[in-house]
C-alpha cells in the first residue's frame, strides 16, 4: 500500500511543521524520528547523529519501548549497515536488511528487522546524520522490499529538511551556550571587582596598622580587627566566586541547588531582580529534574530577554502529591493565544512538551502589560 502524493505531501507538511516548533536537538531528533516512522508505516524508526571518533554523539528511536532500549544495550557504534549510510552517502533500500554483506548481527534484545530503507541528512557536503526506518507495515512482494521508491523520495524531502532543523537546533544551542558564558564572564568580572576592592582596602588597612603598632597600640588593635573583618569578606566573596563560575551539575547538586546557583548567577548578571524559594521539595526522578530545570531555564531567558520585567520569582514547593513550579515576572505579558509571538510562542511548545514527557502539565497565564505567571505541576517529589 503506498501513499498516494497528495496524503503524503500533506503527512510531510505536518512533519515538517512539527519539527520547526522545536529548538531543542534531543526534541528535533524524536520529531524527526516519529515523523519519519509515521510518514512512511514503518515499525521501527531511528536517527544517528555521528561524533568525531567513529561513534554516534546521539541516537534516537521510535517504534521500541524504554524496556527494550535499555535491554538492547549501549548505543550502537558506527559499523555495518549503519557506517555505509555515514560513509558512503547514499539512500540504501533493502528487501532483508539480515542478508546484506555488511550486516554484522545486533544484540540479543534488538527487535527483530528485515525490509530497511536508510538515508543520509546532509548539510552540503557534510554528513550531519542518517535516517533508519525498518519493517514496513504492508504486504511486501515476493522477497521484496515493502518500502517504494516513492518512500525513498518522501524520506528525501524530509531528509532536507531535516538537515535545516538539525542545524539550526545546533545554532540555537550554541547560541544558550553563549549567552551563558557572556553572563558568566561578565559575573566573573563584577566578583574580581569586588575582592580587588576588598583586598586594596586590606592592605591599607594593614599599613594602617603597622604604622600605628608602635605610637597607638590600641588604634592598632582596632585596624588589626578590620583587617581580620576584611580578610573574612574577601575569603566569602572568592568563595561565592568559585561557586557561581562552576557549571551547575544536576546529577551532583540535584534540582533545588542547581535552580539556586543558576538564579543568583541570572540575578547578578541582569538589571531585574531575579528570586529564588524552595518549600518542602524532595529529589525526584532524573528526567523529572531535568525537565522542571529545562522549562525554568527557558521561562527565566524568555522573562530575562524579551519582557522587559524587573522582578522574575522562582518557587520550586509541594502541593499534596506533586511538585509545582512557578516563574511569576512583572513583565509586558502577552496573549498566549496569539501565535504572531513567535518565539515566545515557541518556547511554549517545547515547554509544553517537556512537561508532558514527564507526566506534567504546563498551564500560562498572562495578558499584555500583566506580566506573565508559567507554572509546572509533575507528579511525585
Amino acid at each position: 500500500m503506498s501513499h498516494s502524493p497528495p496524503s503524503g505531501l500533506a503527512a510531510v507538511s505536518a512533519a515538517l511543521l512539527a519539527m520547526s516548533r522545536h529548538l531543542e536537538m534531543r526534541d528535533v531528533l524524536k520529531t524527526i524520528v516519529a515523523s519519519a516512522r509515521d510518514l512512511l508505516d514503518a515499525e521501527y524508526a531511528a536517527l544517528g547523529v555521528p561524533d568525531d571518533h567513529g561513534g554516534f554523539a546521539q541516537f534516537v528511536v521510535d517504534g521500541v519501548s524504554d524496556e527494550q532500549w535499555k535491554a538492547i544495550g549501549p548505543l550502537p557504534r558506527q559499523h555495518g549497515i549503519l557506517a555505509a549510510m555515514l560513509h558512503e552517502a547514499k539512500p540504501q533500500r533493502l528487501a532483508d536488511v539480515r542478508k546484506d554483506p555488511r550486516f554484522e548481527g545486533w544484540p540479543d534484545a534488538h527487535p527483530d528487522m528485515s525490509d530497511f530503507l536508510g538515508l543520509p541528512i546532509r548539510d552540503g557536503d557534510e554528513i550531519i546524520g542518517a535516517l533508519f526506518l525498518a519493517n514496513k507495515r504492508c504486504p511486501k512482494p515476493q522477497g521484496g522490499c515493502g518500502f517504494t521508491a516513492q518512500d525513498e523520495e518522501l524520506l528525501s524531502i524530509l531528509a532536507q529538511h531535516a538537515a535545516i532543523a538539525l542545524t539550526n537546533a545546533r545554532l540555537y544551542e550554541r547560541s544558550r551556550e553563549l549567552t551563558i558564558s557572556e553572563e558568566r564572564s561578565r559575573l566573573a568580572h563584577e566578583l574580581h571587582d569586588a575582592v580587588s576592592q576588598k583586598l586594596f582596602s586590606l592592605r591599607l588597612t594593614a599599613q594602617a596598622a603597622a604604622a600605628l603598632v608602635d605610637r597607638d597600640p590600641a588604634r592598632a588593635k582596632g585596624e588589626l580587627q578590620q583587617v581580620a573583618a576584611l580578610a573574612a569578606e574577601a575569603a566569602d566573596e572568592l568563595r561565592a566566586a568559585v561557586v557561581e563560575l562552576r557549571p551547575a551539575a544536576l546529577d551532583e547538586d540535584g534540582l533545588v541547588a542547581t535552580l539556586r546557583t543558576q538564579i543568583q548567577v541570572l540575578d547578578r548578571a541582569h538589571t531585574a531582580r531575579v528570586t529564588f524559594e524552595s518549600l518542602g521539595v524532595r529529589a525526584m526522578p532524573a528526567a523529572q529534574e531535568e525537565a522542571l530545570l529545562r522549562v525554568s531555564q527557558e521561562a527565566l531567558h524568555n522573562a530575562l530577554r524579551h519582557s522587559g520585567a524587573d522582578r522574575v520569582d522562582v518557587t520550586l514547593a509541594r502541593r499534596g502529591s506533586s511538585t509545582v513550579l512557578r516563574i511569576t515576572d512583572d513583565g509586558s505579558g502577552f496573549e498566549p493565544t496569539a501565535t504572531r509571538q513567535a518565539g515566545r510562542h515557541l518556547g511554549l511548545v517545547s515547554m509544553r512538551d517537556r512537561a508532558s514527557g514527564v507526566g506534567g502539565r504546563l498551564t500560562v497565564e498572562s495578558a499584555p502589560g500583566k506580566g506573565t505567571t508559567i507554572e509546572m505541576e509533575v507528579p511525585g517529589g
